[in-house]
């Protein structure tokens, strides 16, 4: 398993027992974890250091998981990976989570090498946003520096899931992104139910094409997603 060497990590978490195990093995691993056991004192903490991952349960006293997590999107972490950690396993559960601003979640009990592994991948991830300023497709266009989605020169409000699932289709336009490689490059290898995508894509179109006459954000039938112009090859486009 590779190392977390270097990396800031903060654990929002109530449940001590629970907590002090994470800690130790992440620590283990290499990485610096502060640590919150409330959302007042995490919303504290955040502001005192800039944090390379934020982990946090949802079910927190004061505060709950979702609450923290829009108040910390609103300040200075409005980039920061947000991993959650919840005993929820339904699917609304899991979008009110990518709703408030969460980047990925894991669901307990969980095994620590999944939790290292999916820290990882967002770290990863973030860096590899942080890399490519700026990506644009006709009139659209992403800075990964401000975090903001032009069209036509107008801001337009997307989540934080929706603004990667651009940024990757903007990174292969023209090309088709398969649903599989999509759902692994947000989630890893054990990417959620199958609606969730397809609930994300639903509301990220609503945003980035419906005031729009030209549509640039296409569903390619039974293979994935590709944005750009109409096709002219053929491809069986929504």
């Amino acid at each position: 398993m590779q190392p977390l060497q270097n990396l800031n990590i903060l654990l929002v978490e109530d449940h001590h027992d629970l907590a002090s195990t994470v800690i130790e093995f992440l620590e283990s691993m290499g990485a610096s974890v502060d640590y919150a056991a409330d959302g007042m004192t995490a919303m504290h903490v955040a502001k005192q250091a800039d944090f390379d991952v934020i982990i946090m349960d949802i079910m927190l006293p004061g505060i709950d998981g979702y609450t923290l997590c829009k108040k910390l999107r609103e300040q200075d972490h409005d980039t920061t990976p947000i991993l959650m950690m919840t005993a929820r396993d339904e699917l609304a559960d899991k979008l009110n989570g990518f709703e408030a601003g969460a980047d990925d979640y894991v669901v307990k009990p969980f095994d620590m090498p999944e939790l290292v592994a999916r820290i990882r991948s967002l770290h990863k991830r973030s860096n590899r946003l942080a890399a490519n300023q700026q990506l644009s497709v006709d009139d659209l266009s992403l800075d990964f520096g401000t975090r903001t989605v032009l069209r036509g020169g107008e801001p337009i409000t997307v989540t934080p899931v929706g603004f990667e699932i651009l940024s990757t289709l903007l990174q292969n336009a023209p090309n088709i992104v398969r649903r599989e490689d999509l759902e692994n490059q947000l989630w890893g290898d054990d990417p959620p139910a199958s609606d969730t995508l397809r609930s994300q894509i639903y509301k990220l179109r609503k945003a980035v094409d419906k005031p729009y006459a030209e549509k640039l954000l296409h569903t390619i039938a039974g293979t994935g997603y590709r944005i750009g112009k109409d096709d002219s090859d053929g491809c069986p486009t929504t």
